[in-house]
């Protein structure tokens, strides 16, 4: 349902196989992401020596595989093992979970909306793929809500049916920072004042991060922010504990932040 592959990979490209046939010169793999067949020739197995091909490769076993040649006339793709990285097949594993993923949570958007394949293609995966790849889009609704789509184009109506499906079927791991506010204001309104530094630094329009105060012991008050990325979290914090510093210290106050190891 998403961006619909060419026919036939490019030499070079990493694909997703299944291995239907082994012989003694090789074996015979379908490309699952194409629905096309190529060889994995022996040579192409391992850089070490084989005595016994199954040592290496068996009938319906998933592979992670390169692509060395193809002819399009002749139907004819070349194929390697021995060529793929440790890193390359896990890179590409993780990638074509997405893409699966991606699909079924896609499936989900068209049964709560009733449209067509095409139409949802039309008018929220193409904006959404111009941004991001397809899953990560879903990941961004399921933190953010409709608005991080609606905002590159998407229709709302589609976007709040991809919100939803990726916040009902999606558990995105945030990762989590503290840090400590330490404020005083010695005026009779000061605990008001703290107060209201507090529930603006919070209301700030952030929506890719969740931040919480906690009372450790006046005037101690912890800090913490949860995003997609220590980074952002860490951004985010600082922020935060910016803008509740510059309220107390417009109010006469004073204060310091340090963060937690």
């Amino acid at each position: 349902m998403a961006e619909r592959k060419p026919q036939y990979p490019e030499a070079g490209d990493l694909v997703i196989a299944t291995i239907e046939t082994v012989t003694d010169y090789g074996a015979y793999a379908k490309l699952d992401e194409y629905d096309k067949r190529g060889l994995l020739h022996v040579s192409e197995i391992s850089s070490s020596w084989i005595r016994n091909i199954r040592d290496f490769v068996r009938e319906n076993q998933k592979v992670v595989l390169k692509v060395l040649r193809v002819d399009q006339e002749k139907g004819h793709i070349d194929l390697s093992l021995r060529r793929v990285t440790k890193r390359e097949r896990i890179e590409k594993i993780l990638t074509w979970k997405k893409e699966r993923k991606a699909d079924a949570l896609l499936r989900g958007v068209a049964e709560k909306t009733g449209l067509s394949t095409e139409e949802i293609n039309q008018q929220a995966v193409t904006p959404i793929l111009q941004k991001y790849d397809l899953y990560e889009g879903f990941e961004k609704a399921a933190i953010e809500g409709a608005e991080a789509l609606t905002d590159i184009g998407v229709p709302e109506n589609l976007a709040k049916a991809f919100a939803e499906v990726a916040q009902e079927r999606i558990h995105v791991k945030l990762v989590k920072v503290r840090g400590v506010l330490e404020v005083k204001v010695a005026r009779p309104n000061g605990v008001k004042v703290i107060k209201e530094a507090f529930h603006k630094a919070k209301g700030e329009k952030i929506k890719d991060a969740k931040i919480t105060f906690y009372v450790i012991a006046a005037p101690k008050y912890s800090v913490e922010v949860q995003a997609e990325n220590y980074k952002r979290a860490e951004d985010v914090m600082q922020k935060t504990a910016d803008n509740v510093l510059t309220a107390v210290h417009k109010a006469g106050g004073e204060g310091t932040f340090r963060r937690e190891k």
